[in-house]
């Protein structure tokens, strides 16, 4: 069965109407292979009962094949929040967690994740891969629809933007329901959320710390509470905290602004420059100024990177994936650990630019070549030791590298040395037998050591100064816990984040959802306690989701176009609504970019343009930016403005005879 499925279920989702006229409706919507029971005596979280295929019957069905630590599958749990909410009474979401880690395959951690992400849909443990065998999957993230009668039509992996749900799910709604408005079960799934509960702590899911040993400060990304802690390390106070607690993309005054996920910290001066990884933005907390502004990204998750070599001038226009970390250099270069697009990115705040500085964008463990020809695995952690020397925490490839910029080398210094994203342990010794598991942090010492948070090993280790093996500091490992004390007691939970300051190594311990102090003339491990606690309490007021980031719905992201390279067309095709027309005393504009150099412009003055585009052999990216001044017949003064950005991903290698892609737009008459 499950090589049938691999086969026969679509593998494209079919988005946009030439995609669907190549099919009838019921081709589209009406799955061939049964799909299989949920297996007994799996773990299930958010619901109060497993479920079954069978008590699913009438809903359609997306089954969300994920492993927490991959950030694609991060990148599809706020699409897959859209679906929910859009299409809440038809639709029943299940993420079928089948881990890649083995500490992600315990329920505890599990159930910690769904709690840390604000997951609200039923998530099965599948931690022996037995659902995931059963439909077919082999990739993170992987997608399955199953249509309201139970059958498997739709397997994809890879990340699905929203838009492409939408278009299918609205079809599949529609065909049902001109089937029997009563095959599709409209009766709201009962769940039991759970996540993770109240921690009983100030913070929730720290990610990253940042130590000011000039400023005696210590700087907390309080992440899942979706702000920055400011905290005078002198009496342990809350002297600042940047951020609302609200969830969102918005710039302003300090305790205003809205972040979603921040993570990583860098100081310059005055400015807090944050790692706004769900907004996929670089934000700057102007702490004098006492207001945070937006310096790159334009708050929508990137579909393709910046081409090695090539620099950005304009960075707050650019689509970011996921900015995990931030380090400065002695340059005055912001290093950002670019965990999307697995690269290292660098940022010139005198200069505004934006550019890839290491790795090629492909996932793997590649060492031993130069910057632009190194492979990465979600880097997550950076630490800048001076002399063009950068590190960096490889998450995905449970690895501590450096980028050599003086010597144009990538290496490998703790974790394996193998080309491979499954060889991971918890192993001391020697560079080469040493293994990591899933490192989010790595850290310089007083006397040229190494700091690791080897996060799923919930364990502190090191690098010696003038070494080459790796060996534990601290932590007892295992599956994670919570214990002050030596060495040899202390007990950690995830820990995601080091910072280093006067004999003390602040860690971020996430799941225990505290900062931990490491003595290290002492040896001991203390927990920070905030001497003004009731600071950092948020009204309940304030926790009130705003549904990601707010970038507008003008911006429209189409799926990856498959076309013929060469000459091919761009058909604009846009409804005014009745008695408007498009303003003739002004001229509307089109522009058209890409990333191989185009730049076109044209004024549109119909309400259908058909334009010739050279689509050049291979991938690229291609924007479209509409500027539309409509009025009402005879009303020309009066005029109106819709302005829409189109980003359409292509594939022009041949694959496909297809040359035309369709931009359509319904305007909506204005509230008058």
């Amino acid at each position: 069965m499950t090589r049938k499925i691999a086969v026969l279920l679509l593998l494209l989702l079919a988005l946009g109407g030439m995609a669907q006229a190549q099919r009838t409706p019921q081709e589209l919507y009406e799955g061939q292979f049964q799909a299989p029971e949920f297996p007994a005596g799996l773990d299930w979280i958010n619901v109060e009962n497993p479920l079954t295929m069978s008590g699913l019957a009438g809903k359609i069905i997306i089954l969300d094949f994920w492993t927490y630590g991959c950030v694609n599958c991060l990148h599809v749990i706020p699409v897959l929040e859209q679906v929910e909410r859009k299409f809440a009474d038809e639709v029943v979401v299940i993420g079928v967690h089948s881990a890649k880690f083995q500490n992600e395959g315990q329920t505890e951690n599990l159930r910690q994740i769904v709690g840390r992400y604000g997951i609200h849909h039923p998530v099965v443990n599948d931690h022996e891969f037995t659902i995931w065998r059963s439909f077919g999957a082999n990739a993170w993230p992987t997608v399955v629809i199953i249509d309201p009668r139970g059958y498997g039509v739709i397997r994809q992996s890879g990340e699905i933007p929203f838009e492409a749900f939408d278009s299918y799910l609205t079809g599949m709604i529609e065909y049902y329901d001109g089937l029997d408005e009563n095959i599709i079960n409209r009766t709201p799934l009962e769940l039991a959320l759970e996540g993770a509960g109240d921690p009983g702590t100030p913070l929730l899911y720290p990610g990253k710390v940042l130590a000011d040993e000039a400023g005696n400060r210590l700087f907390i990304a309080d992440s899942s509470h979706n702000r920055i802690i400011v905290v005078d390390l002198a009496d342990n106070e809350v002297v600042d905290i940047i951020g609302s607690a609200a969830r969102g993309f918005t710039d302003g005054a300090l305790t205003d602004a809205a972040f979603d996920k921040p993570q990583g910290l860098a100081l310059d001066g005055d400015l807090l420059y944050i790692a706004d990884v769900n907004n996929h933005a670089i934000r700057a907390a102007d702490l004098a100024a006492r207001e945070v502004i937006t310096v790159a990204g334009n708050g929508i998750m990137g579909r393709s990177r910046i081409e090695f070599g090539r620099s950005v001038a304009n960075p707050l226009g650019v689509s970011l994936r996921s900015p995990w970390d931030l380090e400065f250099d002695d340059a005055g270069r912001l290093h950002i650990a670019m965990a999307g697009t697995h690269q290292l990115y660098i940022y010139e705040p005198d200069s505004n630019l934006l550019y890839p500085s290491v790795g090629n964008g492909r996932e793997a463990n590649l060492n031993d070549v130069g910057l632009a020809n190194a492979e990465l695995a979600q880097p997550s952690g950076l630490y800048y030791a001076g002399a063009g020397k950068l590190y960096f925490a490889d998450s995905e490839s449970s690895t501590i590298r450096l980028a050599d910029f003086e010597n144009d080398l990538v290496t490998v210094v703790s974790g394996t040395t193998a080309n491979n994203l499954f060889d991971f342990g918890d192993i001391d010794g020697e560079l080469g037998e040493n293994r990591l598991q899933h490192a989010l942090g790595v850290e310089g010492g007083p006397d040229g050591e190494l700091f690791i948070a080897d996060t799923y090993n919930s364990r502190i280790k090191v690098i010696p100064a003038g070494e080459t093996g790796t060996r534990t500091l601290y932590g007892l490992g295992g599956a994670g816990g919570y214990a002050d004390g030596a060495a040899q007691l202390a007990e950690f939970d995830e820990p995601g984040g080091l910072s280093y300051a006067g004999g003390i190594l602040y860690i971020a311990d996430t799941n225990n959802h505290v900062v931990r102090a490491i003595d290290l003339e002492a040896g001991l491990v203390d927990t920070f306690e905030f001497s003004n606690p009731a600071a950092l309490v948020i009204d309940a007021d304030e926790l009130t989701l705003l549904g990601g980031n707010t970038a507008d719905d003008n911006t429209v992201e189409l799926d990856l176009q498959l076309l013929a390279p060469g000459e091919g067309a761009l058909d604009l095709q846009l409804i005014l609504p009745a008695e408007y027309k498009i303003n003739p005393l002004i001229d509307s504009l089109l522009e058209l970019s890409s990333d191989q150099g185009l730049y076109e412009q044209f004024v549109v003055s119909e309400t259908n343009l058909d334009l010739s585009v050279d689509f050049g052999a291979g991938e690229g990216e291609l924007k479209a930016d509409l500027t539309l001044y409509y009025c009402r017949e005879g009303e020309e003064a009066l005029c109106f403005i819709e302005t829409v950005n189109w980003i359409i991903p292509y594939d022009a290698s041949g694959s496909s005879d297809h040359r035309a892609v369709t931009l359509y737009r319904e305007v909506v008459a204005p509230d008058l």
